[in-house]
């Protein structure tokens, strides 16, 4: 989710300066306590082509891995595929990925609409809407469907618990948490959330994974809603949008206060906008039923909007008018 407020932080500690410039052949390891560990992934699904769903599997096929993606019908797959290879071409003419490159990745990528396509995967990362009973219903199918033993179940949701997922596996040892940020080819952070029942080698092959395969930063998380980032993030969002709901300050004033006397590239409700109005509620609900903490409850600003169809960047208008100039 929230994916995007990275944009408003340095670049963090380890492989900082690592940039998927080059389709390379992944490093099938982690350094762990001493030791490498075989991570085991060669083949890679992905569930669902939205804007996080696209920007995984494009690194995962820019990273040198063979990637299955799957939507709910022909037309979405296709859409998929245009996002995808549209954003590998954006990498083109910006200078960041060769043509040689961008026709390699191509080739590791295909699209489906059927979850039987999921069936030799060595890992696959669901990246559906934060929706608690589709990504569940989605965990039901992937375990009866994916044949390894060993395959790791992932999900990249932004606040629901991993437990909640597991315990609808006959795998729960396997499902873990591997929480991307968007633009996922250029934010270097992920959020590794085991539940209680994954198991240290499920653990730290997906480390190895996101680590040394993609080349993100991982940090890891206990399984409570929000993990890290957005336990931080979604606070400070919902302050802001109080704020404004309370006449104390104006959008632009709040966002400005923020860039000019923050050093933050983006505004709290610029950000809101970018993240999209409707994920940053569900999140925020999410956290708010675990916790119950007044801080985490959706202000009726934020709701009204989210009805209205009043969604951030993606529909042209939230806090701030997107609208498209003549």
């Amino acid at each position: 989710m929230c994916d995007a407020f990275l944009l408003v932080m340095p670049t963090l500690g380890r492989g900082s300066g690592r940039r998927l410039g080059h389709c390379q052949e992944p490093r099938d390891w982690h350094e762990y306590g001493g030791r490498r560990l075989d991570a085991g992934i060669s083949k890679v699904g992905v569930l669902g082509c939205g804007l996080m769903g696209a920007g995984i599997a494009e690194v995962c096929a820019r990273r040198g891995l063979d990637v299955v993606v799957v939507e709910i019908d022909a037309a979405a797959a296709e859409r998929g595929r245009d996002r995808v290879l549209g954003s590998m071409e954006g990498a083109v003419r910006r200078g960041k990925l060769s043509t040689d490159d961008f026709e390699t990745a191509s080739k590791r990528l295909s699209f489906a609409h059927d979850f039987d396509a999921f069936a030799d995967r060595d890992l696959v990362v669901e990246a559906v809407i934060e929706n608690p009973e589709l990504k569940v219903d989605a965990f039901k199918r992937l375990d009866a469907i994916v044949r390894s033993g060993d395959a790791i179940l992932a999900s990249n949701t932004s606040s629901i618990p991993i437990m909640k997922l597991a315990t609808v596996t006959d795998r729960p040892a396997q499902v873990i948490g591997i929480h991307f940020f968007n633009p996922v080819p250029v934010l270097p952070l992920v959020e590794l959330v085991p539940s209680l029942m994954t198991s240290a080698s499920t653990e730290e092959r997906a480390a190895a994974f996101a680590g040394d395969m993609l080349q993100k930063n991982v940090i890891r998380s206990k399984d409570r809603a929000g993990f890290v980032v957005n336990a931080l993030l979604i606070p400070y969002l919902l302050s802001a949008i109080r704020m404004l709901e309370s006449g104390f300050a104006t959008a632009d004033d709040i966002d400005l206060g923020m860039v000019h006397g923050c050093a933050h590239p983006l505004g709290p409700l610029a950000l809101t906008d970018l993240i999209g109005l409707d994920t940053t509620m569900a999140v925020a609900e999410s956290m708010y039923s675990e916790f119950k903490e007044p801080l985490y409850a959706p202000p009726p600003l934020l709701c009204r909007m989210v009805e209205a169809g009043l969604l951030g960047r993606k529909t042209g208008r939230g806090f701030h008018s997107y609208a498209k100039k003549a």
